[in-house]
């Protein structure tokens, strides 16, 4: 072989290994992101507390500083807290309530869970400038890996053709036949290895599509009026139920008529909270939004009755399954006592609505794998004698979802 092609081919596998690095290390952050919001942020934040509690720096408390021990409790919760008494203690902190057990996770997929929280826990607030607009997205640094691979790539080129122009002039000094070098569209090894990252460039683009083809995870379409869950469910703290009165009865959870804001908003017609930033970075005039709910009812503030016919809101839908998928929200909520937050993210935190969750057949196989039901003193399960005497025996700790046979296709599909 040569001595172009071979420094070629070592040119291309450094760049290779460099890219395949930096992406690497890339993807490892985003499993245990990953791994963290599908299982974990139901129940935990990294900064305050929820249903569990703040894991920042939970290296640092109890017995967690030994990751072995972090293993033990995340595997077998119920079993760990027997033999340690801050974890039996931690327990009693949050009424007994237990954590889901996740025994098909790996120690890798816990240090990467871990390794997570310890990032964003050492994140510094970034402090936006004047005039700069509020909420606005993380930065994403694909672009920058992308061009660091681009250069890298121009370099690894650069320095083969420096090396054949030395190369021809030390044979010429020497007295050797010198041959006119391939240009770039002739050499087959740049044309194979041109051809090898397209396919596979275009494989990749080609997968995530057609993987996310239906998918409309962060969809966040504006409103005929603008809702602010922060504000009626995370500060006025209004039930859920009070609006969406089919969550826990019923198997849509459903919208609520105009009759339901106004049994309020008769008596509210002013906004006197603090000031609502709309994604865009711009002050929302919330009293605006209370002139046009009394439009749609045809409520008249000054002679406090209605004047004219009221007609629906067109509400835009945000969380829609494919025909084929059945979903019952009590068969989630009441039986399964799962929490709204869980499906559908920190909705008391959100002014306008969006997807939280992709919704994907993956994500919902993953819950019914991991989630332990309610399974004590519910009547919904009695007829499970089995894992009723499994547990009183001490065989099984918790019941999960897919026990009952929640991974089943036709339990979803019909």
């Amino acid at each position: 072989m040569n001595q172009p092609k071979l420094l070629l081919r070592r040119s291309l596998t450094a760049c290779l290994i460099v890219v395949s690095l930096l992406i690497g290390d890339k993807l490892f952050a985003q499993d245990g992101k990953a791994l963290f919001q599908a299982n974990c942020a139901a129940c935990h934040a990294v900064a305050k507390k929820l249903t569990g509690p703040a894991l920042a720096g939970v290296e640092s408390r109890g017995p967690w500083s030994d990751r072995k021990k972090i293993y033990a409790w995340v595997h077998n919760p119920v079993a760990f807290a027997k033999t340690d008494t801050y974890a039996a203690d931690l327990m009693k902190q949050f009424n007994g309530i237990v954590m889901t057990a996740f025994p098909q996770f790996s120690e890798k997929e816990i240090d990467a869970i871990i390794d997570y929280i310890n990032a964003e826990a050492n994140k510094k607030p970034e402090t936006p400038a004047a005039g700069a607009p509020a909420n606005e997205p993380a930065s994403d640094n694909s672009l920058l890996f992308g061009i660091l691979a681009i250069v890298l790539a121009v370099v690894g080129l650069i320095l083969l053709r420096v090396n054949s122009s030395l190369k021809r002039l030390n044979d010429e000094r020497e007295g050797r036949p010198v041959f006119a070098p391939l240009p770039a569209y002739r050499n087959k090894t740049i044309i194979a290895s041109g051809i090898i990252l397209l396919f596979l460039l275009g494989g990749y683009f080609l997968v995530q599509g057609a993987v996310g083809l239906g998918r409309t995870k962060d969809y966040q379409p504006e409103q005929p009026i603008y809702y602010s869950h922060k504000v009626h469910a995370g500060i006025n703290q209004v039930n859920c139920l009070y609006c969406h009165g089919g969550a826990m009865e019923g198997k849509h959870a459903n919208i609520p008529s105009v009759n339901v804001c106004m049994n309020c908003h008769m008596g509210i017609s002013e906004y006197k909270g603090a000031p609502i930033i709309k994604e865009d970075g711009s002050k929302l005039d919330a009293n605006a939004e209370i002139q046009k709910l009394y439009s749609y009812s045809g409520w008249d503030p000054a002679t406090n009755s209605y004047k004219n016919a009221g007609k629906p809101i067109e509400w835009i839908k945000i969380h829609a399954l494919p025909d084929h998928v059945y979903f019952n929200h009590s068969q989630h909520t009441k039986a399964g006592g799962v929490q709204c937050q869980t499906c559908h993210g920190e909705i008391q935190n959100m002014n306008e609505v969006k997807q939280f969750a992709d919704l994907s057949m993956g994500w919902c196989i993953n819950c019914h794998r991991t989630t332990a039901v309610k399974f004590k003193d519910n009547g919904f399960y009695s007829i499970y004698e089995k894992f009723h005497n499994d547990i009183k025996n001490g065989k099984m700790d918790s019941v999960t979802v897919e026990n009952i046979g929640g991974t089943e296709c036709q339990k979803c599909h019909y």
